[in-house]
């Protein structure tokens, strides 16, 4: 008799152990050859999989790259949503940032030189970064919105003074990110990088204080 209570669990094993033998494959490929000159074919071959298996979990090349890129578009909403009673969108923030800091986040840019020099390199990994970034940004948006019940005055449901806070507070968190991967380009170990970065991200977030420090405070 088949237990049918473990078998989702059981195919959803085999689908993560796929789709993470396909991103390191890729990644593996593109640190070699270049993101631009390595073909889905050629990752298919590498993983041991059908091409048509790869196109399911990764639809698009560069996310086989950034097989974060959920992660990294959601971290910034996430952080307002879950910030403290009592804790403004910029504190909680401005704690997620150097918390990331502090533990090497790869969603931070601590991914190694191979990683940052293989994005260097290719002007297509880079757009999509800053796509991932500009969609981060209106993720942050939509929630400060929610956080302050502002009246929506777009399509997405987000007011105007939400854009812009969301601009300012995805600004840091971007200038952040090109720092580490400027100094891991550089040659900089990780724990020097961290060391370096926090005290600037830290005087980005408290220059952000007069305009930002008492918006989108979650009630006790």
């Amino acid at each position: 008799m088949t237990d049918t209570g473990t078998t989702p669990n059981l195919r959803e094993l085999n689908k993560r152990r796929t789709r993470e033998a396909i991103s390191h494959a890729a990644t593996r490929l593109f640190i070699e050859r270049g993101f631009d000159r390595t073909t889905i074919a050629e990752v298919a071959a590498a993983a041991g999989v059908a091409k048509m298996t790869v196109t399911n979990h990764f639809p698009r090349k560069e996310d086989l790259f950034f097989d974060l890129h959920e992660e990294i578009v959601d971290r910034l909403p996430l952080a307002v949503a879950e910030r403290a009673p009592g804790e403004s969108a910029l504190a909680a923030l401005r704690r997620d940032c150097l918390a990331g800091l502090e533990r090497h986040d790869p969603r931070l840019g601590f991914s190694g030189p191979d990683f940052a020099r293989t994005i260097a390199e290719s002007p297509a990994l880079g757009a999509r970064l800053r796509e991932l970034h500009e969609q981060s940004e209106a993720a942050l948006a939509e929630a400060l919105a929610e956080a302050v019940h502002a009246t929506p005055d777009d399509a997405q449901g987000v007011d105007f003074e939400s854009r812009v806070a969301a601009a300012l507070l995805a600004a840091v968190d971007r200038a952040v990110l090109s720092e580490v991967f400027r100094r891991t380009l550089a040659g900089e170990d990780q724990a020097a990088i961290a060391t370096a970065v926090h005290p600037s991200a830290a005087q980005a977030f408290d220059r952000l204080e007069g305009a930002l420090g008492s918006y989108a405070v979650r009630e006790s």
